[in-house]
């Protein structure tokens, strides 16, 4: 009974060696697989919004997430912010100076005696 186990062990271990290696077919090992890539990935020739952020899913990995994807996205979107913010406080200075060169409106009501 031993000796039936033993062979039975040892057709297996063979059965899973030849199909991981190829089997004889001529195929060889099985193929790498390919890595997967972000499917949607973050339009270049514009400026991202939120429907962009919306539809950004990063594949998953061995250990979660592929980390030159994330910091690809991080690293487009810290970009993006940063231009944003410069160009608000440009936005911002440029109506602050506005403001301060204009003339001064009151609206308060004329007096009547003054015109008399």
């Amino acid at each position: 009974m031993f000796l039936f186990l033993v062979i039975a062990l040892a057709v297996v271990v063979a059965a899973v060696t030849l199909a991981v290696v190829g089997g004889g077919e001529g195929t060889g090992p099985l193929p790498d697989a390919e890595p997967q890539r972000l499917h949607d990935p973050l339009p270049p020739d514009r400026p991202l919004d939120r429907a962009d952020i919306d539809r950004l899913r990063f594949p998953l990995a061995a250990r979660g997430y592929r980390m030159a994807d994330v910091d690809d996205a991080l690293n487009r979107l810290a970009a993006e912010l940063a231009e944003r913010d410069a160009r608000i406080a440009d936005l911002e200075s440029a109506l602050t100076g506005t403001r301060a060169a204009g003339p001064q409106v009151s609206f308060e009501k004329p007096d009547p005696e003054d015109h008399q």
